[in-house]
């Protein structure tokens, strides 16, 4: 398939750029992935190895990362479908989503009945957004049946089964997403230590991520975030002093522009959140991004243009393009800073 780049939000990603295995398995360490720069400033386009980060950001910056774990959030059914568990809801149900093959199943179910392992039946209440249904799980603990039952959720570009270790970062200690918070991937705790030494901050924040929106011109779905008062205090630390504040993954904007006042202004915050951010709702506080790179129409490239110039952006898309980034979880990361 030809690859060619049309705007911001459409272009055809040829399927040999999308990463089909970890970075382990392809001969490397975690940290030996490509990270693409792009400057704000100056509008230049750098190319350079993942370790390279302490040496591209500044002293007084402040990296913002998620520590949601990864849960094994697919399971079998008797009917032949999947279903993935993504996210709870505030008043303690849950979405799953039903997967057939490669796709979401988007038929009726008969009974609304799904037969899971263990002799557990899931009730779908009813459809939320045109995907997921709306469930209460009969057992105790969704991770706890999850960690028995599920493998990580899979899609159809990755060659095969990994362990759930392949879809944990760093910095992983809040079990609770569907899916890894991948733009932390390549974080070793040897590249944390030299951002500390160099006088960069890193701060947590949790949001637990739901499936991801892969079919064209979906919204993001709620999602759980906790932002401490730690993270809450160097965040404001950090842009009063001069620093910028770098979120690691759009799960790290999100979160942090949930908890930010309309003056920019962090606080401690949690519960679910379902802003979307966008150059229609800004950001007020993150400066910068790091993050993977995104499918065609994805409104995570609407949340990127709202951070980057729109014609950067594309500059940088287009030469992600043409140097043969990978594209997914198990891919290259882009720097925007």
């Amino acid at each position: 398939m030809s690859t060619t780049l049309t705007s911001p939000f459409a272009f055809a990603l040829d399927a040999a750029l999308e990463a089909d295995r970890p970075a382990e398995a392809r001969g490397a360490s975690r940290s030996d992935v490509r990270m693409l720069v792009s400057d704000k400033a100056t509008g230049a386009i750098g190319h350079h190895r993942f370790d390279a980060l302490p040496a591209l950001v500044r002293p007084g910056d402040l990296l913002v990362v998620n520590n949601s774990g990864t849960m094994p959030a697919s399971v079998p059914t008797r009917q032949g479908w999947r279903v993935h568990f993504s996210s709870t809801r505030p008043d303690g149900s849950w979405l799953v989503e039903l997967r057939d093959r490669d796709k979401p199943y988007l038929g009726e179910v008969l009974g609304r009945i799904v037969d899971l392992p263990g002799g557990v039946e899931l009730y779908l209440e009813r459809r939320f957004g045109k995907r997921l249904w709306v469930t209460r799980p009969k057992f105790a603990s969704v991770p706890e049946y999850l960690a028995k039952y599920g493998k990580p959720i899979r899609y159809s570009y990755v060659d095969r089964d990994w362990p759930i270790s392949a879809y944990q970062t760093a910095f992983a200690t809040v079990p609770g997403s569907a899916e890894m918070p991948s733009a932390a991937r390549p974080f070793t705790p040897e590249i944390v230590t030299r951002l500390v030494s160099a006088g960069v901050g890193v701060a947590p924040i949790t949001l637990h991520t739901g499936v991801a929106s892969l079919e064209s011109d979906e919204d993001p779905y709620p999602e759980w975030f906790e932002v401490g008062d730690f993270t809450a205090r160097a965040v404001n630390a950090a842009k009063a002093a001069g620093g910028r504040v770098i979120a690691v993954g759009t799960t790290a904007v999100r979160a942090l522009e949930s908890a930010a006042a309309e003056g920019g202004e962090v606080a401690a915050a949690s519960g679910h959140t379902d802003r979307i951010v966008s150059t229609a709702d800004p950001v007020k506080v993150v400066d910068g991004l790091l993050t993977g790179f995104h499918e065609p129409r994805s409104t995570h490239l609407s949340m990127l243009e709202a951070i980057c110039d729109t014609d950067l952006l594309r500059a940088s898309y287009t030469a992600a393009i043409e140097e043969r980034y990978l594209w997914h979880e198990f891919g290259d990361v882009h720097l925007i800073a």
